[in-house]
């Protein structure tokens, strides 16, 4: 089922910008009470240090938007990761995620 999931969101909206994109809507028989992100980073980009620091930076800009920006829960998210993540400084990152966040109503 959660190829399924992956299909389903994929083809529902999306918001891109130059560090990632995220697809994101409403999911069927899905909890409401917890989030269901989805962190997504391509063989292409690097090795497995490279793509789960990546991982890890986008984890923990979704922890801090769920504390400022109060995501919705209602919605599931799948963020796939670009390249460009790995060279650029994790502020800049995190603004540009928030704003993009914030964005999605």
């Amino acid at each position: 089922s959660k190829n399924e999931e992956f299909k389903n969101l994929l083809k529902q909206k999306k918001i891109s910008n130059k560090y990632v994109t995220i697809f994101f809507g409403r999911l069927a028989d899905k909890d409401d009470s917890k989030l269901n992100i989805s962190f997504v980073t391509k063989k292409k980009i690097g090795n497995a240090v490279k793509r789960n620091k990546i991982k890890r930076r986008l984890r923990n800009i979704v922890n801090e938007a769920v504390k400022k920006v109060s995501l919705k829960f209602n919605y599931s998210y799948l963020v796939i990761a670009k390249a460009t993540m790995l060279n650029n400084k994790y502020t800049i990152i995190k603004e540009t995620l928030l704003a993009d966040f914030k964005r999605i109503k």
